[in-house]
């Protein structure tokens, strides 16, 4: 079963866009990060049950700062939390998803994280997203 877990808005400068969101949100961001995975930097708010992830790119030619410059700062992805995130890569690609990574990446907030193509998704990239609960499984995939 899926349920939202966060919006992620891509942003060129988290030293502008925090406390823009701060006083849209009326919420203090709560958590940032460098996740080295994905060459980028995060901001987190909670809303809700929902989080809102800002995330920056720590690369001139990242992901983040490729697609900002394709399409400008705005809403990047939208994430879904699972119980178990290999079972559900195998059953997306069963029904013809694809995905963008083969196994689940270690990503920010302490999630195991993968994406899906947007091509088979309505243009929208989904990210599913596990909560790491077990030291193991986070040695398991440092070793690849």
């Amino acid at each position: 079963m899926f349920k939202p877990e966060h919006i992620g808005i891509a942003v060129k400068d988290l030293s502008i866009s925090v406390p823009l969101f701060e006083k849209l949100l009326n919420s203090q961001c709560y958590k940032t990060e460098t996740v080295e995975s994905e060459a980028v930097k995060t901001a987190f708010f909670k809303t809700g049950d929902t989080k809102i992830e800002l995330v920056q790119s720590n690369t001139e030619d990242g992901v983040i700062a490729r697609f900002i410059e394709r399409k400008g700062e705005g809403m990047h992805h939208i994430a879904f939390e699972v119980a178990d995130i290999e079972a559900e890569m195998a059953r997306l690609q069963a029904e013809g998803f694809v995905m963008l990574n083969e196994k689940p990446k270690i990503g920010a907030d302490n999630k195991l994280v993968c994406f899906l193509h947007p091509k088979g998704t309505n243009g929208v990239l989904v990210e599913l997203c596990q909560e790491i609960k077990e030291l193991k499984i986070v040695e398991n995939y440092l070793k690849g």
